[in-house]
């Protein structure tokens, strides 16, 4: 199954996921709309639904419930890229303006904490204190991965298990728990649940460490954000890392300097050392690590369509331009 085969595949479970979406977004308040439709709309893989629909589907799950997770667990994330982009002062997202530099950095905020409200009154709605537990717990620890991250910038000596747990919390921890959910109301059993919860982690670290990558090798159209983001911000991400412990004396030096000031004034001379270390190579190995950890999780589970369809979207999340 190809990634286009596997749209086709979903075709109908994400137009039902997306009409959940444009009804939940309703608000009395115009600038909520605005900005609410605005980020929604303007793009996105909407891989954490994804999840939630393969997952239920593996244990065929007929209800629901899983339309509407999928589009609380699509709110959490919208809600941390607002929060994300006002604390990165961002300005391009997916190809377009960030809401922060249409709208400003206070309707941003807000706006994303209504997204928060909003997933936490659907989750409610379901009726399903596991689901709820999940989902809180999910929250808690991406906010404090995103705090962790903002720790994190401008230090140079952090090592590769701090960048790591980074990720886990702040990325993947979503990605868990939406491939976690469809076990959960699909009465999967227990260890059927945490074989879903493993997938998930492992395809959303491999999902980021690939982010990592095409940040120094990918073309800004594609992946819609300006290359070299996370250098400008001062993010110590992998690549960076590895180019700082196996490169020359001059090139470590480089490294550090530009993640400890920020900007892209070293930018020719990180990527020399980025392409001379190999590093890109490694993080995109480490990536497959994840990858595979994550696919034979799945032995857990019976063989259907579905199943299929979450082995090709890890290939996807490591094979990928953008």
């Amino acid at each position: 199954m190809s990634f286009e085969a596997l749209q086709t595949f979903l075709a109908d479970d994400m137009k039902a996921v997306d009409a959940v979406i444009r009804a939940r977004l309703h608000s009395e308040v115009v600038l909520v709309r605005q900005v609410s439709e605005y980020i929604i709309n303007s793009g996105g893989k909407r891989l954490r639904p994804v999840l939630v629909i393969l997952s239920s589907g593996c244990f065929g799950y007929r209800g629901q419930a899983h339309h509407e997770l999928a589009a609380v667990v699509e709110f959490i994330h919208t809600a941390t890229l607002l929060h994300d982009d006002v604390v990165d002062e961002s300005d391009l997202r997916r190809g377009k303006e960030t809401a922060n530099a249409l709208f400003g950095n206070a309707a941003s905020v807000l706006v994303g904490d209504f997204l928060y409200s909003r997933a936490f009154q659907m989750m409610v709605s379901v009726d399903n204190m596991r689901v709820m537990r999940i989902l809180s717990d999910a929250t808690n620890v991406i906010a404090e991965g995103e705090v962790l991250q903002l720790l994190n910038c401008h230090d140079a000596n952090i090592g590769e298990e701090d960048y790591l747990r980074v990720i886990r919390y702040k990325t993947a921890k979503l990605f868990e728990a939406a491939a976690r959910l469809g076990a959960v109301i699909g009465n999967g059993n227990p260890a059927q649940e945490e074989a879903m919860a493993q997938y998930g982690m492992h395809l959303g670290t491999a999902f980021q460490l690939i982010d990592d990558v095409l940040d120094y090798s990918g073309n800004s159209t594609e992946t819609g954000k300006n290359i070299g983001d996370d250098l400008a911000e001062g993010k110590p991400t992998l690549p960076l890392l590895h180019a700082m412990k196996h490169g020359s004396p001059e090139q470590a030096a480089a490294v550090r300097h530009a993640i400890e000031h920020g900007g892209l004034e070293d930018f020719q001379t990180v990527l020399q050392a980025i392409e001379e270390t190999g590093a890109l190579q490694y993080t995109r190995e480490q990536a497959m690590r994840e990858i595979d950890i994550a696919k034979a999780a799945l032995d857990a589970l019976p063989d259907t369509q579905h199943k299929s369809a979450l082995i090709q979207l890890a290939d996807f999340a490591v094979d990928r331009s953008f």
